[in-house]
């Protein structure tokens, strides 16, 4: 058991769902970027009432303990306070009508990043009124300066989780010192910490990890993979990145997994899909009660139409991430059996 978790039961009285040593497992999904529709600068930009955006992949969603994803993009019915954009046909504003958000409750989803670019497209109003409707749906969700964690209770276990992103009015991915701060003090009040970040360079050229300083558009978006091990050897369990709205290699550190990028995975209209935009995983992971990995699923998806996920015959992401791993951790002690991988001492 952490130490600080020692000292806050034995001095203060906190409860902590301490669950000791155990074979249990507890079963994780993460997913990517999704933007369900927006009605900026057209109603145009929406999927066409009644549909289900994710009719095709929700039973998988269902399946997990914990379901994780990125919401992309401010959730707004009217007004707010546009980013400026020289062309709006053109400008990428996402205010995604308050009635989508019921899609996600109907998903599965439990936790949600909103520590990305797009929190901000519609200004304060946007970003408040994103907060006050997520805490309607009783989503477990963080990433903005007001909210930069929140924890959740599922199988009686305490799950923290925090999100990060290089943008205004975000917790900042640059910021290392407070990063493990927050990992920190989140292990000591809960048995598994989830940590997100929107970060890296951004593109279908963009797919390997440099182990370096990332920049696009001139923007310091991060070093994802200082960043994800710095988090762990604080007290990270799972690490779920997005950002480069491509898939990125999966790696295994001190026993705990770090998806580098689950790229897109329900983008409806205003996103590129071509080639590898198109193609993502969702990424199941089994973890013990104290977060450690012990097995993990890709299963593959890809958008069609306008952007509706489904399930990839094909298998093109899950062949992507293997020659990822094998190119970007060639130390890499994933080993795969079909879509499944576990970690091999």
């Amino acid at each position: 058991m952490n130490i600080f978790k020692i000292i806050l039961l034995i001095f203060f009285g906190i409860p902590l769902f301490i669950t000791g040593q155990s074979n249990d497992t507890i079963k994780f999904i993460g997913v990517g970027d999704m933007m369900l529709g927006t009605n900026y600068p057209s109603e145009l930009y929406l999927p066409p009432k009644g549909i289900n955006l994710f009719e095709n992949v929700d039973s998988i969603l269902k399946s997990a303990d914990v379901t994780f994803g990125n919401l992309e993009g401010t959730v707004l019915n009217s007004g707010g306070t546009v980013k400026k954009c020289g062309d709006p046909s053109l400008c990428y504003a996402f205010r995604q009508p308050e009635y989508l958000v019921d899609q996600l409750v109907n998903a599965g989803f439990d936790i949600l990043s909103i520590a990305n670019n797009h929190i901000g497209d519609f200004g304060e109003i946007g970003r408040e009124n994103t907060v006050n409707v997520l805490n309607e749906k009783d989503f477990c969700f963080a990433g903005t300066e007001s909210i930069p964690w929140d924890t959740i209770t599922i199988n009686n276990l305490k799950i923290g989780f925090c999100a990060f992103s290089p943008n205004s009015k975000t917790i900042q991915i640059s910021d290392q010192k407070y990063a493990n701060e927050l990992v920190k003090f989140l292990d000591c009040l809960c048995d598994v910490v989830v940590v997100s970040f929107h970060g890296g360079g951004e593109g279908s050229d963009r797919t390997h990890i440099t182990r370096e300083i990332e920049y696009c558009y001139g923007e310091n978006r991060g070093n994802p993979y200082k960043f994800s091990h710095q988090v762990i050897d604080n007290g990270a369990d799972i690490v779920f990145g997005h950002g480069p709205h491509v898939t990125r290699a999966l790696e295994i550190y001190k026993d705990r997994l770090i998806c580098y990028s689950l790229g897109n995975f329900c983008t409806y209209k205003r996103f590129n899909l071509k080639g590898v935009n198109g193609i993502a995983p969702i990424v199941e992971v089994n973890v013990n009660k104290e977060g450690e990995f012990i097995s993990g699923n890709v299963i593959s998806i890809k958008q069609i139409g306008e952007g509706i996920p489904i399930i990839d015959k094909d298998k093109n992401v899950l062949i992507e991430i293997k020659k990822l791993i094998a190119s970007d951790f060639p130390e890499s002690k994933i080993v795969f059996n079909e879509s499944s991988f576990t970690k091999v001492e």
